[in-house]
């Protein structure tokens, strides 16, 4: 059974330690290492920052975002990681996160929530399109992937969009 309940600074070493083990699987972002606690948190959202916990209350996985710019007419829009503890895949963790972060991002107001996905990472394409996202665009050879299977070559990005059905519309 899992839970999903909001990040806290109490998280981060398992929050961080699920991080790392998608920077060196190489399939999950261009970053080569995690950040301080004091830089997560000062760069993500916190109204909708959640972790995924199992029934002995250990983190399983994560979900965070960070608004695409400072702009007050971008405030409505943000975008997202999620990652769930490799022991924990094909279990429904990056569902319960992703589903739970919609949810909570809706709440707090925002009207578009994005990503950019690699377009070999099949499990995280599938998972956004069955939550209702959808691929608006590739962004070709956007950055070099610096570690694993890829490391040294240029990689596009799919980026991946979900428009609130509560926010962001105008109605006359």
């Amino acid at each position: 059974m899992i839970r999903v309940r909001p990040m806290m600074a109490l998280d981060w070493p398992d929050v961080e330690r699920i991080l790392a083990s998608g920077i060196a699987g190489g399939e999950a972002t261009f970053e080569t290492a995690t950040p301080t606690w004091e830089a997560f948190d000062a760069g993500k959202v916190t109204d909708a920052r959640l972790v995924a916990v199992d029934t002995d209350d250990r983190t399983v996985g994560w979900v965070a975002a960070s608004r695409v710019s400072a702009r007050e007419v971008y405030r409505g829009v943000i975008e997202h990681s999620v990652y769930v503890d490799p022991a924990h895949t094909g279990r429904g963790v990056g569902r319960a996160l992703l589903d739970a972060f919609i949810d909570a991002a809706e709440a707090a107001g925002y009207w578009t929530i994005q990503s950019s996905v690699f377009p070999e990472n099949d499990v995280s394409l599938r998972l956004h399109e069955s939550a209702g996202f959808r691929v608006v665009g590739r962004r070709e050879r956007i950055a070099r992937s610096m570690l694993g299977a890829h490391a040294g070559r240029w990689r596009d990005t799919l980026l991946l969009e979900r428009r609130s059905t509560r926010n962001g519309h105008d109605t006359p």
